[in-house]
């Protein structure tokens, strides 16, 4: 990744492209390439957009790709006002309520190698980020919509999926993932308590 000193990576969303099933037992071979990056300024500072682009392969065929859009920001202000957030979509086909703890965001950062103390450190996010509570991963919020998507189509393949990140949720209280049908395509977002959108991502499907 480039050198970017002093500024704060996060996630910004993926999109995921499933070829073939990836089989259990076969030597799996990723190869991963920075494929653009962009630098841009922002309210709070200089922006560094990263995209970098992963395949998956077996026995010389790309099972699954995965393009991450990567973002590195000046260190957030606490004195300064924040964007007011969208408000998320309504009447969802199908609804989760989620309540986040320390144990969950605990367990995903050790199962992805993540550590960033704003998932485990409350008073490092409340002293130095200037978040309320510990910071919820975007991709665990992904995975969330995925497997809202798994149950609202369980017999369907599934083709892409793309996500984008908008707003932090913390572990202060629950948030919703939320799901709905719209021209043979899964539109799936995630909700603050206060109805406020956090994560909005679009799923293709082929019936089987």
């Amino acid at each position: 990744l480039p050198p970017v000193p002093g500024l704060n990576s996060m996630w910004a969303g993926s999109t995921l492209t499933f070829k073939q099933p990836l089989v259990v037992g076969q030597r799996i071979r990723r190869r991963s390439t920075i494929a653009n990056v962009e630098l841009e300024s922002g309210r709070s500072g200089p922006l560094v957009f990263v995209t970098v682009q992963h395949s998956y392969d077996q026995a010389e065929e790309t099972c699954f790709e995965e393009q991450q859009k990567l973002v590195f920001r000046t260190p957030p202000d606490p004195s300064k006002p924040v964007r007011e957030p969208d408000q998320a979509p309504q009447n969802p086909d199908v609804q989760r309520e989620i309540t986040p703890n320390p144990v969950m965001l605990f367990r995903y950062s050790a199962l992805t190698f993540n550590g960033h103390r704003i998932h485990y450190d409350v008073d490092y996010c409340r002293e130095v980020e200037g978040y309320p509570g510990l910071v919820v991963h975007g991709p665990l919020l992904a995975t969330f919509l995925m497997d809202l998507a798994v149950q609202m189509k369980p017999e369907c393949q599934l083709r892409k999926f793309g996500f984008r990140a908008l707003n932090p949720v913390f572990c202060t209280g629950p948030f919703l993932v939320c799901g709905r049908e719209e021209d043979s395509v899964l539109k799936l977002w995630v909700a603050h308590p206060q109805g406020t959108l956090a994560m909005q991502g679009t799923l293709e499907y082929e019936e089987m």
